[in-house]
C-alpha cells in the first residue's frame, strides 16, 4: 500500500472510523483474567451539539479508553444522551410557537409525543459529531432504540431504574413533599437548579425606606454613639416590591443602637399590617443602617431567619411573577417590575422613601430564558441528603474515590458539609413524571405503577379515581443514577459486577456538586459501591485571550469547523445566527474578522485531538490558541513524511526480518531504541497520572526531535555508507521504532496512526495487522536503555550544534560545505566523522593535534576544539561584525526600556514579560561573543 505524497485527513477519517465501528472494535472487552476498565461519558443533552468543552473532555476519555484497550484490558466506554428536561421542552415549544401554537393547545400527552418525534429525528446530532472526533465509544451498549447512540435517560430500562430509586427512597423516608423556597423561572413556570441560574452584574438602585414605630419616635444613637431620635427603622432594599410580603425587621443582637427596641413593632408602609423588630446574627450591622427587612417567602437568606423566628411566610407573587391577592389592592395583577415602580412612587408620595442611590449588584438570571429568577415558596419534592452526604464524604476520606488534581476534594467536601435537601421536582411536561398519585382527599400513593398505587389506595379503603402528580423529576436525578442504571440495575447483571465502580470520571469542576457528588451518594446507597475510583477534573476551555467562550462575544469555536475548516463568510453567518440581542452582531463580526480574517483552515481530527491533549494540564482553565492546532497539523505532516521516507528506504529491501542474517546496530540505532524506552515510560506515567500534557509532549519530542530531526538523518548516512549488516540493522531499526511510535501515539491521534501502521506493521514483522487499535500498546523495556549509546549521541549532538553555531557566527550559508579542523580524541573523531560531515555540512574533515593559528572563531565541546577553515576578508568581516553589534545594541536598548517600564511589566501577560527577558539575555550573550572577536580582528 503506497502513501499519498501529502497527508489529507478527511478521507482517512471517514474510512477508518466506519471500519472500526463496523468491525465491532468498540464493544466491551471480555477477555478472561484481564482487568476491567470502564468510563461513563457525562451524557450530553439530546438537544445539544458538540462544543469545545465536549471535544476536549471526549478526547481525553477516548485516549484513556484506547490506551487501556491496547493494553488488553476489558474496556467499556458507556455512552448515552440525557433527555435534558428544560432544554428539550424549550426547543419543541419554540417549534410550536413558530406554528402559532402552545403546548397547552396540544395537551400533555400529544406534546410529549411531539417531543419524542423530535428526539427521533434530531436527537442523535451530537453522537454523529462525536464519531467525527474519533470517539471509540461502545455505541451498541445499552442501546436505547437501535440508533447506535448508547442509552437515553428516558428509555424504558433507564426509566424503570428511575422509578425504582424514587419509590425506594420514599419508602425509606428519604423523599418527601413539602413547601420550600426554590429558584423559580416565571417564564418557564418551573423550579430550576442552581446550575441553571447565572449571576449577572448590573447597576440597580438601593432604596432606603422608613418603617415608622407603632409607638411613635424612639430614642437611639448613631454609629458614633451620639444620641438621635428615630421616626422608625430605616431599611435598605433593591427589591422594594417584596416589602409587601415582609414578616419582620431584623437587627444584629449586639447592635447597641437597637437592642432596646427589640420586641417593638413598626408599621409596614402601604400595607395594613405591623411587623416586629427581631434580633438575628445574619444581619451585618456595619452594612447600611444595620437594619434589614425579613421577607421569608421571597429571599433565601430571609427564609432561614423566618423559620428560626417562626415568622409568617407570605407569598406576594403569582407563579408568573405578578402581585397576588396578598398584596394591597392597588398593586394586584401588576407585573413585579411594574409593581416596583408603583410601590416606589407611592412610598415617595406618602413620605416613606428616604433615599435612592445607584447600586452594583449580582442578579440571578435563568440560563434558559434570561429572565430574573424569583425565590418562590412552592410545593416541591425533596430528597433528604444529610445521611447520603455523610456516606459521600467518607468515600473520599477513605480514598475509595480520588480526585485529580487532589485539591478538588476540598471543594467536594465543602459542598457536602453544607448540603441542603435536594429539590427534585420540576413543573414541566417533558421528563420522568413523578410516580405519585393522589386520591380525592389528597392522600399520596408512591408506587411503581398506577395499578400498584390503586392497590395501596384500596388497602386504605379508597376506591375512587387517582390523579397522577403533574411534576417531572429534575434531570440531575436520573443523571445521578447513570453509573449503575446504565449497567442494568435494578437487575443483578454481570456488567454491574464487572464495570462498577468504573475507572475514572472525566468532568468539569462546575458540576462537582450537581452531578459528581450526587452520583457518589446515590450509587453508594443503592449498590454499596462507589460509582468510580477516580475523578479527573478537566480545565475549562477559554479563548486564546483567556476569555470565557460566549456566543454573544463571538469567540465560540465549533470543533467541527477546526476539523473541516470554514470560510470567513460562512463563519460570520454562523457566528451571528440566532442572537438574542441584535446589537451584538456588529461586535461579533468585528471580532471574527480580526481573529479569523481568512476563516479557519482545516486541521483534521488528529491535530485537534493532539492540541487538546497538549493543553490538558492540571490548570483550572486552558486558553485555546488556534496556532497550536497548526503546530500539531505540522506534526502530523512530519510523521507522514517520515513514514514515506522510511518506506522508500525499506520496501522491497532486506529489513532484518530473518534473524539468521547478520544485523549490526550502530550506536545511533541503539540510541534511538534507548530513547524510545524513555518515551514509552514517560507516556505510561502521563496516562497513570492523568497528565495528558506530559504524555503528548513526550510523543511530540520523541517523534519530532529525536526520530525525525536526528535519527532519520543518521540513518541516511548509515544506508549510504554502511556494510550490508549495518544497512540491515538500520532498516530494521527505522521500521520497528516507527511501528512502535505509531502504537504509542494511537490513543491521541488515532486516524493517521492507523493509516500509517497498516503499511509499516507488515514490514516491521508484525503478524496480526488487522488494526493498530487492537495491537499491544508498547511498554518500556529498561534493559534496552543504552547509556553508552546515549553518551555517544550526546557528544555527536554537541559537536554538530557547535559547528552549526560556528557557521552562523561566521555568516556561512547553510548550503555551503566548508572544511573543519577538530582537535581531540582521534578515535572518537573517526567514529563520528561520517555523521558530522553530513549533519554539519562539512566538506573535509581533518583531525589535528592543535588547531591552526587563524582568525576564525573556535568552539569548545568538552575536550574537543573545533574551527572552520574559511578564508576571511578581514575588512569585510570587521564591517559585518560591527554592524551586527550595532544592531544588537539597538535591540538591547529597546528591550531594557520595555522591561524598565512598570506599566508593561505589571499589565502584560506573564509569558510576554518572560519572553522579553529571554530576548534581553540572548542579546547580551551574543554581544559577549561578538565584541572579543571584533577586538581580535581590529588588532590585525
Amino acid at each position: 500500500m503506497s502513501l499519498d505524497k501529502s497527508f489529507e485527513p478527511h478521507s482517512i477519517e471517514r474510512r477508518w472510523y466506519a471500519d472500526w465501528e463496523a468491525k465491532g472494535y468498540f464493544a466491551a472487552g471480555d477477555a478472561a483474567g484481564q482487568p476491567a476498565y470502564c468510563i461513563q461519558l457525562p451524557p450530553p443533552n439530546v438537544t445539544g451539539t458538540l462544543h469545545m468543552g465536549h471535544a476536549f473532555q471526549q478526547t481525553l476519555m477516548d485516549a484513556l479508553i484506547r490506551y487501556h484497550r491496547m493494553r488488553g484490558h476489558n474496556t467499556n466506554w458507556v455512552v448515552g444522551t440525557d433527555h435534558a428536561g428544560i432544554a428539550t421542552q424549550i426547543v419543541v415549544e419554540r417549534q410550536l410557537q413558530a406554528e402559532g401554537k402552545t403546548r397547552h393547545d396540544l395537551g400533555r400527552e400529544k406534546f410529549v409525543e411531539r417531543v419524542w418525534e423530535w428526539k427521533q429525528e434530531s436527537g442523535s446530532t451530537i453522537t454523529r459529531q462525536m464519531r467525527r472526533l474519533g470517539d471509540s465509544a461502545n455505541w451498541d451498549y445499552a442501546d436505547a432504540d437501535g440508533g447506535k447512540a448508547g442509552y437515553f435517560t428516558m428509555d424504558a430500562k433507564m426509566s424503570r431504574a428511575v422509578v425504582e430509586v424514587f419509590v425506594r427512597l420514599y419508602e425509606e423516608g428519604l423523599i418527601y413533599r413539602g413547601k420550600r423556597l426554590v429558584n423559580w423561572d416565571p417564564v418557564l413556570g418551573t423550579a430550576v437548579s442552581d446550575l441553571e441560574v447565572d449571576s449577572e452584574e448590573t447597576t440597580g438602585t438601593m432604596w432606603q425606606i422608613v418603617y415608622p414605630f407603632v409607638d411613635g419616635p424612639q430614642p437611639s444613637t448613631d454609629k458614633d454613639g451620639n444620641p438621635v431620635t428615630l421616626r422608625g427603622m430605616t431599611i435598605a432594599t433593591t427589591r422594594p416590591e417584596t416589602m409587601l410580603a415582609d414578616g419582620a425587621v431584623a437587627v444584629h443582637p449586639e447592635d447597641p443602637r437597637y437592642r432596646h427596641l427589640l420586641g417593638k413593632h413598626v408599621i409596614l408602609p402601604l400595607c395594613d399590617r405591623t411587623i416586629p423588630i427581631i434580633a438575628d446574627d445574619f444581619v451585618e450591622r456595619d452594612f447600611g443602617t444595620g437594619c434589614v427587612k425579613v421577607t421569608g417567602a421571597h429571599d433565601f437568606n430571609d427564609y432561614g431567619a423566618a423559620i428560626r423566628h417562626n415568622l409568617p411566610l407570605i407569598v406576594i407573587f403569582t407563579l408568573d411573577a405578578k402581585i397576588n391577592e396578598n398584596g394591597p389592592a392597588a398593586f394586584r395583577g401588576m407585573d413585579r417590575y411594574v409593581a416596583r415602580k408603583a410601590v416606589v412612587a407611592q412610598l415617595e408620595r406618602d413620605g416613606f422613601l428616604m433615599a435612592a442611590e445607584p447600586h452594583k449588584m449580582m442578579v440571578p438570571k435563568s440560563g434558559r430564558t434570561g429572565v430574573v429568577v424569583e425565590p418562590m415558596l412552592t410545593d416541591q419534592w425533596f430528597v433528604k441528603t444529610e445521611g447520603l452526604a455523610k456516606s459521600g464524604l467518607e468515600a473520599v476520606a477513605k480514598g475509595d474515590v480520588k480526585f485529580y488534581p487532589d485539591h478538588w476534594a476540598s471543594t467536594y467536601n465543602h459542598w457536602l458539609e453544607n448540603i441542603q435537601d435536594w429539590c427534585i421536582s420540576r413543573q414541566l411536561w417533558w421528563g420522568h413524571q413523578i410516580p405519585a398519585w393522589y386520591d380525592d382527599a389528597g392522600n399520596i400513593y408512591v408506587a411503581r405503577s398506577e395499578a400498584e398505587a390503586k392497590r395501596q389506595a384500596a388497602a386504605k379503603g379508597r376506591t375512587g379515581t387517582l390523579r397522577r402528580d403533574d411534576d417531572v423529576l429534575d434531570t440531575w436525578f436520573s443523571s445521578a443514577l447513570v453509573p449503575f442504571s446504565s449497567l442494568g440495575w435494578p437487575e443483578k447483571t454481570r456488567d454491574l459486577e464487572t464495570f462498577l465502580p468504573s475507572s475514572v470520571l472525566v468532568t468539569g469542576f462546575d458540576i462537582i456538586f450537581f452531578w459528581v457528588a450526587r452520583m457518589i451518594m446515590m450509587t453508594l446507597h443503592f449498590t454499596g459501591k462507589v460509582p468510580f475510583r477516580h475523578v479527573y477534573i478537566n480545565a475549562l476551555v477559554r479563548d486564546a485571550d483567556g476569555q470565557k467562550m460566549s456566543k454573544s462575544k463571538g469567540n465560540t469555536l465549533d470543533p467541527l469547523d477546526l476539523i473541516d475548516g470554514i470560510s470567513l463568510e460562512d463563519l460570520l453567518a454562523k457566528s451571528t445566527v440566532g442572537l438574542m440581542r441584535a446589537d451584538h452582531k456588529q461586535k461579533i463580526e468585528k471580532y471574527v474578522k480580526k481573529n479569523y480574517p481568512d476563516g479557519i483552515p482545516s486541521f483534521g481530527a488528529d491535530a485537534l485531538r493532539f492540541t487538546f491533549a497538549s493543553l490538558a494540564s492540571f490548570a483550572r482553565t486552558l486558553n485555546f490558541d488556534l496556532n497550536r492546532c497548526e503546530g500539531y497539523r505540522n506534526f502530523c505532516n512530519k510523521l507522514w513524511n517520515a513514514t514515506r521516507f522510511v518506506l522508500m528506504n525499506t520496501e522491497g529491501q532486506d529489513c532484518g526480518a530473518d534473524d539468521a542474517a547478520a544485523v549490526e546496530l550502530s550506536f545511533a540505532d541503539r540510541w534511538i531504541v534507548s530513547q524510545l524506552q524513555r518515551a514509552e515510560a514517560e507516556v505510561a506515567k502521563g496516562f497513570e497520572e492523568y497528565r495528558f500534557d506530559n504524555l503528548a509532549g513526550a510523543i511530540y519530542r520523541f517523534v519530532w526531535d529525536e526520530y525525525c530531526d536526528w535519527y532519520l538523518e543518521l540513518a541516511k548516512v548509515q544506508l549510504q555508507n554502511g556494510t550490508p549488516g549495518q544497512q540491515r540493522g538500520t532498516r530494521r531499526t527505522l521500521l520497528r521504532v516507527l511501528e512502535a511510535v505509531l502504537r504509542l501515539a494511537h490513543p491521541v491521534i488515532p486516524f493517521i496512526t492507523e493509516e500509517l501502521w497498516q503499511t509499516v506493521a507488515p514490514l516491521a514483522g508484525r503478524k496480526n495487522t488487522e488494526s493498530v487499535s487492537l495491537a499491544r500498546y508498547p511498554q518500556s523495556e529498561p534493559a534496552k536503555i543504552d547509556a553508552e549509546a546515549e553518551r555517544e549521541m550526546a557528544l555527536l549532538k554537541s559537536l554538530v550544534d557547535a559547528v552549526r553555531n560556528l557557521r552562523g557566527e561566521m555568516g556561512v550559508s547553510p548550503a555551503k560545505r566548508v572544511p573543519l579542523f577538530v582537535a581531540g580524541d582521534k578515535a572518537a573523531v573517526a567514529r563520528l566523522a561520517p555523521y558530522l560531515q553530513s549533519l554539519a555540512k562539512v566538506s573535509e574533515f581533518e583531525s589535528v593535534a592543535e588547531l591552526p593559528q587563524a582568525d576564525a572563531p573556535v568552539a569548545i565541546v568538552g575536550e574537543f576544539r573545533l574551527m572552520l577553515h574559511v578564508e576571511i576578508d578581514l575588512t569585510a568581516e570587521r564591517e559585518r561584525i560591527g554592524k551586527e553589534i550595532a544592531r544588537i545594541e539597538g535591540e538591547l536598548v529597546k528591550a531594557r526600556a520595555k522591561l524598565a517600564n512598570a506599566s508593561f511589566v505589571e499589565r502584560a501577560p506573564a509569558n510576554v514579560v518572560e519572553q522579553e527577558k529571554a530576548r534581553l539575555a540572548g542579546f547580551e550573550a551574543t554581544l559577549d561573543k561578538l565584541r572579543p572577536r571584533l577586538g581580535k580582528l581590529a588588532a590585525r
